[in-house]
């Protein structure tokens, strides 16, 4: 009844709210984009959109209408991806979470190692952080996290690897008021200034923060490249893992301060679902290594 490009459009234009934008998103002239959504609502005997001046917006039967062409639009990109993986003699695929702790460098030699030894099977990564490592593990969306911190907050049938401590350096920039300071900070100095925190990328389990004062300003970021970017400006203050710290600490970008409240040591390891298992993953266990080459190669 519906083309996948008919599902497209209405998707479009309810995202966009108006025939003009939907054309320019889906470089068509908004005639065409008038005319095929005219067609879906002829077909169903229904007004999918209300038209205003400006712009439309949906009506409930085009609400529900539009959630269900989402999951077909879904569903037909999934079967388009599964039938080349057949076509491609691609067996499967392994996911693998990883908590934006970690070394960034060390993800290129995974993925060049795991294809030189899985040919056929495809290899999806992910940055998580915080407790969305373990939501990734706990959801069926990874069958292994590197990375993850804290204790598991999740039941199931998981194992893990211990990686070792994450420490963290609070840190400010050069030109920071606080960069002068020669005492250790207390809270109500820190307060002053605003806290840059990563969000947590949890979908259902509770979110954590990286680091925050009672009564602070936040700058939300999503991840540690933009978090060094805000501190190193002098936009806020936070506390960094060690191994981030020290580099951007020799080069002379950020200065390190002590804390009355040093902040907390954090384990960190890697997760598994044993439910996961197959001859990938065991290669992705065995190659990650002990706990100590976990660290050296994760976490310093």
């Amino acid at each position: 009844m519906f083309s996948y490009h008919d599902l497209q459009v209405i998707d479009v234009v309810s995202r966009r709210g108006s025939f003009s934008a939907a054309a320019e998103e889906l470089h068509k002239v908004p005639s065409a984009i008038s005319y095929t959504v005219r067609l879906i609502e002829e077909r169903l005997a229904v007004e999918l959109f209300v038209r205003l001046h400006r712009k439309v917006e949906l009506t409930p039967a085009g609400h529900y209408f539009v959630e269900q062409a989402r999951d077909l639009i879904k569903q037909m990109d999934d079967i388009r991806l599964q039938t080349q993986r057949v076509a491609n003699g691609w067996s499967q695929s392994v996911s693998v979470a990883l908590d934006t702790v970690v070394r960034d460098s060390r993800v290129n030699t995974l993925v060049r190692d795991f294809y030189q030894a899985f040919p056929d099977v495809e290899l999806h990564l992910t940055m998580e952080v915080f407790n969305g490592v373990w939501d990734a593990l706990a959801d069926g969306r990874a069958d292994i996290a590197i990375g993850a911190t804290a204790a598991i907050p999740v039941g199931g049938n998981f194992d893990y690897r211990d990686m070792g401590i994450l420490t963290w350096k609070f840190v400010v920039a050069p030109d920071h008021p606080l960069a002068s300071s020669t005492e250790p900070l207390a809270d109500d100095e820190l307060a002053k200034y605003p806290a840059v925190c990563l969000e947590d990328t949890s979908r259902t389990l509770p979110k954590r923060t990286t680091w925050l004062i009672d009564n602070q300003r936040r700058i939300m970021v999503p991840n540690w490249h933009s978090a060094m970017q805000c501190i190193k400006s002098g936009l806020g203050i936070s506390v960094v893992p060690t191994h981030m710290a020290i580099p951007r600490i020799e080069k002379g970008e950020l200065v390190e301060r002590e804390l009355v409240q040093k902040p907390f040591d954090s384990p960190c390891c890697l997760a598994w679902n044993n439910e996961s298992n197959n001859p990938a993953v065991d290669w992705l266990l065995d190659y990650l290594g002990d706990s100590e080459q976990l660290h050296r190669e994760w976490m310093r």
